[in-house]
């Protein structure tokens, strides 16, 4: 089969998953709306496990150009699909990870979305750079794009799970003025992940960044304290 028509046959499987009453909700729930942090994303409705089926399928015979007109897309579940893809192609392809990461870091653009960050960055960017110099995470934490602070505070999940939390300790430093709550989620999220490896680590962080860290970051970040010591630190 061409690849003209491996590409035509994948977005025809992949739609025919589609669910317009469940594309109504995830509009909404993504926050799509006129001024909202995914203002104009558009969805056909169809969940992770069914978008995970169709990339089991085709994922081998997508070609990088394949996957770079899917990540153009307007819609959110095809740039889902071709981040799966990448990511089933960076586990499964060693020789290509290089180039896997290099079109990602390309794209941060069209990964436009939180959930499109969480599922797919650790797994990409984070693995990457693992034993790797990670400056590109602090030139992200820079930046003004909303997608690119969030992926270099989840990167670190990789580090975090290898017991490696110093990247993750200074970014959420970094980030402790961010505007955004999605940023706030996210560091609170990652400064949770280490507290539970090492609750030391963490608690030198609250005691030095308590008074200034955001409420949103601060409840995710204690969230598994007990609850008398969540308190004491939410009445600090």
């Amino acid at each position: 089969m061409s690849e003209d028509n491996i590409f035509s046959k994948t977005k025809k499987d992949l739609w025919s998953k589609a669910n317009p009453e469940k594309a109504l909700l995830l509009q909404r729930f993504f926050k799509t709306g006129k001024g909202e942090y995914a203002e104009g994303d558009i969805f056909l409705g169809i969940s992770m496990p069914e978008n995970r089926k169709v990339v089991s399928k085709y994922w081998k015979q997508l070609s990088f150009g394949d996957i770079q007109k899917l990540l153009n897309s307007s819609l959110h579940e095809e740039r889902m699909f071709a981040l799966l893809v990448l990511v089933k192609k960076y586990e499964k392809e060693e020789e290509n990870r290089g180039k896997i990461f290099k079109l990602y870091i390309q794209n941060t653009k069209r990964i436009n979305n939180w959930d499109l960050v969480d599922v797919t960055t650790p797994r990409v960017v984070g693995d990457y750079l693992l034993n790797r110099p990670r400056g590109i995470l602090y030139r992200f934490v820079k930046s003004k794009n909303l997608w690119e602070r969030r992926i270099a505070i989840l990167a670190t999940f990789t580090f975090i799970r290898e017991g490696d939390f110093k990247d993750s300790i200074r970014i959420a430093e970094l980030l402790l003025s961010d505007e955004h709550d999605l940023i706030h989620k996210a560091v609170g999220w990652m400064l949770r992940e280490v507290g539970k490896r090492d609750h030391i680590v963490l608690g030198s962080f609250l005691k030095k960044n308590v008074k200034k860290m955001p409420r949103t970051m601060l409840r995710y970040a204690i969230e598994k304290f007990p609850e008398a010591k969540r308190l004491r630190y939410l009445n600090n």
